[in-house]
């Protein structure tokens, strides 16, 4: 450990990749789509993947890897169980982030917002489309409780498998949430460490941006 930690002290990185200016900068969900396409045809591994950053009952942040399933009206679609850790804490405090980092193309993209669920049928159509192991995954795991061993999540698969034989349907503890952005902030590595950083904030349905220091 101690080895590796000295590599990473006195590693050193350029990035020299791209460049973001002003005048590129007009919608940030213009910016937020040529970036992911981007992302997507450099090949860069699970570009729809993005950290999601909720906070608990007592102001404790808690982070974890999340996939982007779909942008419905500017609102970033993504899917769980609305039992585990992350949807008690939505119940409590909708106020979320989401962070997405593309190392190909030296770019990441943090965006706060406000969450909630979608509509029912919106949830139901994705889940219709997922495989068959994927919904009986959804009822067989309680997400994020205690469970004593492996066994006993492999026994809720076995009775899921028995008791759904054609079609599975759509636990209603389980869909999905949108995220509502209300500030963007899009960063690109440059040499030096003199990152690109523009910041989109939205005031009564009207996007500003400034740039900021690196």
């Amino acid at each position: 450990m101690k080895k590796i930690i000295e590599d990473f002290k006195h590693g050193h990185h350029e990035f020299e990749n791209g460049h973001l200016d002003e005048f590129e900068a007009n919608d940030p969900f213009k910016i937020f789509e040529s970036w992911i396409t981007e992302a997507t045809n450099s090949k860069e591994v699970e570009p729809n993947a993005f950290v999601l950053s909720t906070v608990n009952s007592i102001g404790e942040p808690n982070s974890r890897i999340l996939y982007l399933k779909d942008v419905i009206e500017n609102e970033f679609v993504f899917y769980t169980n609305y039992e585990s850790q992350k949807g008690r804490e939505l119940i409590g405090n909708p106020n979320v982030s989401m962070l997405f980092f593309w190392p190909n193309g030296s770019r990441q993209i943090r965006i706060s917002g406000v969450c909630e669920k979608v509509k029912s049928e919106i949830s139901d159509d994705y889940f219709n489309s997922r495989p068959r192991s994927s919904k009986i995954g959804a009822w067989a795991s309680k997400q994020s409780e205690e469970v004593e061993n492996r066994k006993v999540i492999e026994d809720q698969v076995s009775f899921y498998e028995s008791k759904f034989e054609d079609e599975v349907p759509r636990p209603d503890f389980w869909g999905g949430y949108k995220i509502k952005p209300t500030k963007f902030e899009f960063w690109q590595g440059r040499p030096s460490r003199l990152h690109d950083r523009l910041v989109f904030k939205e005031n009564k349905g009207i996007w500003n941006y400034h740039r900021i220091n690196p």
